[in-house]
């Protein structure tokens, strides 16, 4: 690039006109072309370290010219070329291009200063930058050579450990001669993927320059060939300069409009925009590059002896620069000018601090010009190594300990025109030296995408983002970054992410104490339930235990009115009233199962409920033994007389409810019920409840009840066809079926239900059973007491025995 000659040029007429850095000294510079191939290279190396236009290696006979340093290349082989060459002589040598691995440690070249930072710090920022937009579905063009190889073992794993894949990538040949490109406009019909893909909108490239030459025919030839417009995003790392042939100069460049390249970080120095405008083709006899450059870029010839048969465009001499297309010639300093630049201040500033050690030396030599010749160059080394300054513009200039230097990259936005020129437009930063997964800052805001996505941010992946409520499922076959979305699994969301939108990949399990909504995006806060006194079950509840237990007192306040009457004294008054007593303490026990569990009412509702009923079978029990011994008694001659009276009643209802308290002491001392969550077993809310403790010790209690109801169901079956006229076995037989039934259902259905209608019914189940024993026994009792007065009379009863 005739930048880069123009760059060096300035910086030499602008270190000999400061009489401060190299008073009394002229810097002096000799540039070769390389042409690109190995050997000639080598020669163009070997030339400057001869002497008199004679290939002399090792034997310096020109006094007048001291070779002190060598800044190149621009190309990796260059500068390992060049590196190899110099070395040996200990000459230092300032690549102003990156220096590869490919070549080998740089340490075997320990005069080797690198004007660029390590390439690795590129990778990682193209990392950053998939990752800044979330694209994770690229296309890869790399060098065909050992550059890209390199390029490709280093990116690719950084690619797989950051979740990013690649559909497809392509190797770019290093074309330089015409009829090469003409084979490879015959050959590169392959690259139709690469204009076809629409999942594919984002390409990494990684080229240089000759390569990027045959990249804008590759499009040239998807343009002859009438294939889809390539509105991709591009992005390059900071190999490439958007140089083209002359030939190219009419070709369309708006395929590169938005791309990003991280550059090398660059300012402009004073005076270089008016240097530029003073470049004319004669301006220096010297300059063997401008005849080719200017004839190429004005599309004219010089000389009219050199015209061809079917051109008649001569040049005048006074075309500006500034009227070319910037794919010809760029008027802002490039990144690899300023390299050149400062490579060129750093090696005069080392230089100077090398006289300024040796300044004793001149009184003695008495000429400052043989301080000059007597200088090595490998001396300058250890002044490179340690420099430090800050150039015209204020940067400062310093290498760190891998003889690299301190800066960092810029990102661009290149912006392309309609007369194929372009402007790089400062959109971000790169430092290597940030903190992880701090090194990119970008202004998203300032960026201009190719005008096939309407200034939309490009979305580059295999799969849409799964929306809420769905993840990614591995598609077999495919790469990781190619998947199936599946509805989330029952209790896991998948919700947006953020301002921008974009979606999680991936369920994530609601807190114990949340649950999905319906579309399964959002945890929602569970609503913590329990049988409540306000809501429609408990209200029901509250009545029908109200009712039932006035009916109660009712009964009792009855029988009381008329306890001197037959019925009621042939029943046993004190076990009556017992029973009753305890049937009323039944219906109210039911409100320690609403409402709020609490840690006393856990306690006692369990215990409340088994107690009393144990004491109620138990007294049904006396009742019907009562029953049973009073007939047998009748009987001449019967043993059993000395059974009848109260103590045997009472000694059965203190026994049989005994027994329950001691069940009950032993589940409090062991496993008390106490109050619990139970967050899993309802969808949506939180169950609170009174955990049981130990469940066998509350099935014992359902259990020794269970006894007592079989117990009395079996002596009140058999005492149901006794002769007497007020027999309640068979009222008792009807109410421990009505009992039984109620309690043998309640348990598959206590076990087959959740949160407080577990609650409701074993309340329920109370409230009947209850009711079934009250309406069983003392509902013909009270027919007969209040509308057949006629039946409660001695007479009758004396009859009927009879």
């Amino acid at each position: 690039m005739y930048q880069h000659i123009l760059a060096l040029v300035f910086a030499i007429k602008e270190i000999n006109r400061n009489t401060e850095v190299l008073p009394n000294i002229t810097l002096g510079f000799h540039i070769v072309n390389n042409y690109f191939p190995a050997r000639i290279t080598y020669k163009a190396m070997l030339s400057l370290l001869s002497t008199q236009q004679k290939f002399v290696p090792n034997f310096t006979c020109d006094l007048k010219k001291t070779f002190i340093a060598a800044i190149g290349g621009r190309l990796i082989e260059t500068s390992f070329i060049m590196a190899t060459v110099l070395t040996n002589l200990k000459i230092p040598q300032l690549a102003y291009g990156t220096f590869s691995a490919v070549y080998g440690d740089k340490n075997v070249f320990p005069f080797l200063y690198q004007m660029v930072p390590n390439e690795m710090h590129e990778y990682t920022g193209v990392i950053r930058l998939l990752q800044h937009f979330k694209w994770n579905w690229i296309g890869i063009l790399a060098m065909d050579d050992d550059y890209g190889d390199m390029f490709l073992q280093k990116i690719e794993p950084l690619l797989s450990q950051n979740n990013i894949c690649y559909a497809f990538k392509f190797r770019i040949s290093q074309k330089a001669y015409i009829d090469e490109y003409i084979h490879m406009i015959t050959m590169e019909l392959r690259y139709d993927q690469f204009f076809m893909d629409d999942k594919v909108k984002v390409f990494l490239i990684y080229a240089l320059t000759p390569a990027m030459e045959s990249l804008r025919i590759i499009i040239f030839v998807a343009f002859v060939y009438s294939w889809p417009p390539l509105g991709k995003v591009w992005i390059i790392t900071s190999h490439w300069n958007f140089e083209s042939l002359s030939i190219q100069r009419v070709w369309d460049i708006q395929s590169f409009h938005g791309a990003l390249s991280f550059t090398v970080r660059s300012k402009e120095p004073p005076g270089f925009q008016e240097f530029l405008h003073s470049v004319r083709p004669y301006w220096a006899k010297e300059d063997n590059f401008i005849q080719n450059f200017w004839e190429q870029a004005f599309d004219c010839q010089l000389h009219t002896s050199s015209l061809n048969e079917n051109s008649n465009t001569i040049c005048t001499g006074d075309e500006k620069l500034d009227s070319l297309p910037s794919i010809l010639f760029e008027m802002s300093m490039s990144g690899h000018s300023y390299n050149i630049y400062n490579a060129l201040f750093a090696m005069v500033h080392s230089f100077h601090a090398l006289l300024k050690s040796r300044s004793r030396c001149r009184n003695a030599i008495g000429t400052e010009q043989l301080i000059v010749h007597n200088l090595k160059a490998w001396q300058l080394n250890s002044y490179l190594q340690s420099i430090i300054f800050n150039n015209s513009m204020g940067d400062s200039i310093t290498f760190d300990e891998n003889r690299e230097l301190i800066t960092g990259f810029d990102v661009a936005n290149w912006i392309t025109f309609p007369n194929n020129s372009f402007s790089r437009v400062k959109v971000g930063t790169l430092e290597p030296r940030a903190p992880p997964g701090k090194e990119l800052a970008l202004n998203d805001n300032q960026i201009v995408w190719h005008r096939s996505f309407n200034q939309v941010l490009p979305l580059s992946v295999c799969n849409d983002h799964c929306y809420p409520g769905s993840c990614r499922k591995k598609n077999e076959g495919k790469k990781f970054c190619c998947y199936d979305c599946v509805p989330c699994s029952e209790g896991q969301i998948s919700d947006e992410i953020g301002r921008t939108k974009r979606y999680m990949d991936a369920c994530m399990k609601c807190p114990e104490n949340e649950y999905p909504n319906s579309i399964q995006n959002q945890c929602i806060p569970k609503a913590f339930t329990y049988l409540s006194y306000k809501e429609a079950l408990g209200i029901f509840f509250v009545t029908l235990a109200t009712v039932f237990s006035l009916i109660t007192i009712l009964v009792v306040g009855i029988f009381w009115r008329h306890r001197e009457t037959p019925i009621v004294k042939a029943n046993n008054w004190i076990l009556t009233c017992i029973l009753l007593i305890s049937l009323l303490l039944c219906f109210l026990c039911s409100f320690l199962f609403l409402g709020r569990p609490e840690k006393m009412t856990c306690l006692l509702r369990q215990m409340t409920f088994g107690i009393i009923f144990s004491m109620a079978l138990s007294s049904i029990l006396a009742k019907t033994m009562t029953v049973i011994l009073a007939f047998m008694a009748t009987k001449p001659g019967s043993g059993m007389r000395k059974w009848v009276g109260k103590g045997l009643s009472n000694s059965i209802v203190l026994s049989g409810s005994f027994i329950q308290v001691a069940i009950c002491t032993v589940w409090l001392s062991t496993s008390p019920p106490f109050p619990d969550i139970d967050l899993h077993s309802l969808k949506g809310e939180i169950i609170m409840e009174c955990n049981e403790g130990s469940v066998i010790m509350f099935y014992c209690v359902l259990g020794y009840m269970g006894f007592l109801a079989s117990v009395s169901f079996n002596i009140a079956f058999q005492a149901r066809k006794l002769p007497s006229s007020f027999n309640e076995a068979k009222f008792i037989t009807f109410s421990m079926l009505v009992f039984c039934s109620v309690w043998l259902t309640f348990i598959p259905t206590y076990l087959s239900t959740k949160g407080k209608y577990m609650v409701a019914v074993e309340i329920f189940s109370i409230l009947s059973s209850s009711a079934g024993l009250l309406g069983c026994i003392f509902s013909p009792k009270c027919y007969i007491i209040l509308l057949r007065p006629e039946m409660n009379k001695r007479e009758h009863l004396i009859r009927k025995e009879k």
